[in-house]
């Protein structure tokens, strides 16, 4: 086999193992987004049994946060509107977590192994972040849109209300609880 040859064939190899970096289609409907990416839902079961936070309301949260692209990031900012001056965050992932929190994610739970780009470990870290923000802050698991106001603004900024003066982070909350009732619906009606 010549040199080019299999050159082509470990290049085509090693980007088919880099899994999805695209959007699922049709993400209105969470029986679609299942069905095309099981290992999301499989990830969300067993974050759900662990951490107690519902399929829904997790489908919901990773939907506003990366619309279910594993290396979803901030976009660029820009000095005098060409200079490239960095990420306007460090979050990243499904979840997207930012640099700090996920190693304190990694130190208490997941482990230096554990990667942002895995939908296990992005949900697990999700679940265990909406946790620690119920024993801290008090909201329920079920509570879409205050945990989603919690997890944008930190524990801290949401106690202290930060959210108040930001008509559209309270708008955005309000839109990632009804998704999660939508996705609660469209799930009980799936096939198995």
């Amino acid at each position: 086999m010549s040199r080019l040859l299999r050159a082509a064939l470990i290049l085509v190899f090693v980007a088919s193992c880099g899994g999805d970096s695209k959007a699922p289609r049709n993400l209105n409907n969470a029986c679609s987004i299942i069905n095309q990416r099981p290992n999301i839902h499989r990830a969300m079961k067993r974050t759900e049994r662990k951490w107690k936070v519902p399929v829904p309301v997790l489908m919901a949260m990773i939907y506003q946060e990366s619309k279910f692209i594993r290396d979803a990031r901030t976009p660029m900012k820009y000095a005098l509107g060409v200079l490239p001056m960095g990420r306007q965050s460090s979050a990243y992932g499904y979840a997207q977590a930012l640099d700090a929190t996920w190693k304190e994610y990694q130190r208490a739970e997941g482990g230096r192994g554990a990667r942002r780009t895995d939908i296990k470990d992005a949900t697990d870290f999700m679940g265990w972040y909406m946790n620690e923000t119920r024993a801290k802050t008090g909201i329920p698991l079920t509570d879409a849109r205050n945990q989603y106001l919690a997890y944008h603004e930190g524990r801290t900024g949401y106690l202290r209300g930060s959210y108040k003066s930001k008509s559209w982070l309270v708008r955005i909350a309000s839109e990632v609880n009804a998704r999660a009732i939508l996705y609660q619906h469209q799930l009980a009606t799936c096939r198995r």
